[in-house]
């Protein structure tokens, strides 16, 4: 009994550490190590909050319509017919009693009709343009993006998601990436530190021999099924060009293994001297 649980317990072991070393094949063991760039982390999506429902506006009332008062000029109609009849009984001429009401009623038209125009003006909506609330303010105006360092004698181009200079051969960098990719994976499997040592800062390639030495004798194979590459940023920071390539495809990390996806960002340095060229300096894990 005790030597069937003692194989069972060293079965187990062994399948632990073939799972293990299965996970750990690929260059950096799939782990985030050396330097890691927080601008070009992906950040996790944000559920979308339900906006509250505004309360439906309450219609409003229309104003009462004034009422138009009559009295004022009727009253001085009035008097000045008053006036008019008091001169004709002073003995005043009928020629300037009727000058005098024909001025009287002269002035009451003008009266009446300078009354319609004042509320006709007062009735109709104002010219001024409509405009939204904050407009033209300072948290309206537009947010001077941070120039990107020039890279390589080319003029910095501003992008909302990326900052690539301008003229600089993405493609071509890409394309250059994604062979080192594969050779990279294949000289790991053969524990080939020579070829490696050429592609990685000091920094990765201590980290990467540790982790054959930890691995010892034990032969692996890693077989790259598909591989994208996407430039995230090349930017200059001090002394250093840093770009960032994501990749991400579909590997398998065993002989006989089904593929499983992967998602990482490959941080690459370059001096600006050009005394040395383009080196791996940290891999950081998306997932």
């Amino acid at each position: 009994m005790k030597k069937s649980l003692f194989a069972i317990f060293i079965a187990l072991l062994s399948l632990g550490l073939t799972v293990g070393s299965a996970e750990a094949a690929r260059l950096g063991g799939g782990k985030s190590t050396g330097m890691q760039r927080q601008a070009v982390t992906p950040k996790p999506a944000t559920p979308a909050q339900a906006t509250p429902t505004a309360p439906a506006p309450t219609p409003a009332t229309p104003a009462a319509a004034p009422k138009r008062n009559w009295m004022g000029p009727l009253a001085g109609l009035a008097a000045g017919l008053g006036i008019a009849a008091l001169l004709s009984h002073f003995g005043m001429g009928e020629g300037v009693a009727n000058f005098l009401m024909i001025a009287l009623l002269a002035m009451a038209a003008v009266f009446v009709i300078k009354m319609l125009f004042r509320r006709k003006d007062a009735a109709a909506p104002t010219a001024e343009p409509m405009q939204y609330a904050g407009a033209g303010g300072p948290s309206m105006m537009p947010t001077a993006q941070a120039p990107v360092p020039a890279f390589g004698g080319s003029a910095p181009v501003a992008e909302a998601a990326r900052r690539i200079p301008e003229g600089f051969d993405a493609d071509g960098f890409l394309r250059i990436a994604k062979l080192n990719f594969v050779r990279l994976q294949t000289a790991n499997d053969a524990k080939n530190l020579d070829d490696i040592r050429e592609f990685v800062s000091p920094e990765m390639y201590a980290e990467i021999k540790l982790q054959m030495d930890e691995r010892g004798n034990a032969p692996q194979q890693t077989d790259v099924v598909t591989l994208n590459a996407d430039l995230l940023e090349v930017v200059t920071e001090g002394h250093q060009h840093i770009a960032s390539v994501r990749f991400s495809g579909m590997i398998r990390e065993a002989a006989g293994a089904a593929a499983a996806p992967f998602d990482e960002i490959w941080n690459l340095t370059k001096q600006v001297d050009g005394s040395k060229g383009w080196a791996i300096s940290g891999i950081q894990q998306v997932n």
